[in-house]
């Protein structure tokens, strides 16, 4: 497998300066945690730890675009791959939300950047599907297999099936959909804190795909692919071990995870991992409260850089949005009932 083709060198993160507990997001992310500390230290610690994050990143050569957050009602916007995904041929999609609270994360100066940046073709934007009531958020609710062109989703209020079979057709991916328990028997708001998908391995939490006939085709589907399957308990899990993301360093592949997900990786599952792939721990403790971790803190640029884009430094960039760039809802759907 080439790794450029699972796995970028280039990476968009944005610098939460007010880092908060989301009330609109944890009516269904079990994840989250609250804490009794002073906002403003709160917001400070994250700051503190993204900052450490990007600066290991680019230490293993990784190309990290930053961008600062500066406003006020924004605060899970450290998540930025909840909102676009870019694709092979220079494609880029542009999501639904579900709280109302995070469709204000959308920037027209990020796109603005990747078409400075490299050779941005198409953006397909679905967000003015909101409007129907239909989400579908990013590489939080897919987990993508660029290889094999699959794209695993598990069912939740965050991933609608109408704008998955849209998406799907319009870039090219099968979607192998499932519904998930927890522990507690309560669905799982993203399929990237359960699975994730690297070169020569796959981490999937296979007990969490509450339906046995599909958690068999889903685990096959994956060995078939050529990848070792790592499959995670219910615990390792809680500790974000499956919010992972394959990333290509200077030196070859990196996982990068954050030290509590690193920390409950068994010995034998590391052997796996570290046969292909750098472990790459980031302490980020404070930014794991709001129920999401390392991967959910970047979004890939699965793209080569454009000619002029060979000459520019990393990104560093303020503010909320450009002008140049005007993100235009897509056409309404059609009121469908959801496949039974």
């Amino acid at each position: 497998m080439s790794r450029s083709v699972q796995s970028p060198s280039a990476v968009v993160m944005v610098r939460p300066h007010h880092f908060a507990s989301n009330p609109e997001t944890a009516v269904d992310n079990a994840f989250q945690r609250r804490t009794a500390d002073d906002p403003a230290v709160v917001a400070g610690m994250a700051m503190a730890e993204f900052d450490v994050a990007v600066a290991t990143l680019r230490g293993r050569g990784i190309t990290v675009h930053v961008f600062d957050d500066l406003g006020t009602s924004t605060p899970n916007s450290v998540f930025p791959n909840n909102w676009f995904s870019t694709h092979h041929g220079g494609r880029v999609a542009i999501y639904p939300m579900f709280a109302p609270n995070r469709r204000r994360e959308r920037r027209a100066d990020v796109i603005d950047v990747l078409k400075n940046n490299y050779r941005v073709q198409e953006v397909i934007d679905y967000s003015g599907l909101e409007h129907d009531r239909l989400y579908l958020e990013g590489t939080g609710a897919m987990v993508f297999d660029h290889v094999e062109r699959v794209a695993y989703v598990g069912n939740s209020n965050r991933a609608n099936p109408i704008i998955l079979e849209r998406f799907c057709t319009a870039f090219g991916y099968e979607p192998m959909a499932f519904d998930t328990l927890d522990e507690h028997g309560r669905p799982i708001y993203h399929t990237n804190v359960m699975m994730a998908v690297g070169t020569e391995f796959a981490l999937v939490c296979l007990q969490a795909i509450a339906e046995p006939t599909r958690r068999a085709e889903i685990a096959a589907r994956l060995t078939d692919s050529g990848r070792t399957v790592i499959d995670l308990s219910y615990a390792q899990v809680a500790d974000f071990a499956g919010n992972a993301i394959e990333l290509a360093g200077r030196d070859g592949l990196l996982l990068a995870l954050s030290t509590r997900a690193a920390a409950a990786l068994t010995p034998e599952q590391r052997t796996v991992i570290e046969a292909s792939a750098t472990l790459l721990p980031l302490a980020i403790p404070t930014i794991e409260l709001e129920g999401g971790s390392v991967r959910c803190m970047i979004a890939g640029c699965t793209w080569p850089p454009s000619d002029a884009g060979l000459t520019r430094s990393p990104t560093r960039a303020t503010g909320r949005t450009a002008s140049r760039t005007q993100l235009r809802p897509a056409p309404r759907a059609p009121h469908r009932r959801r496949p039974g």
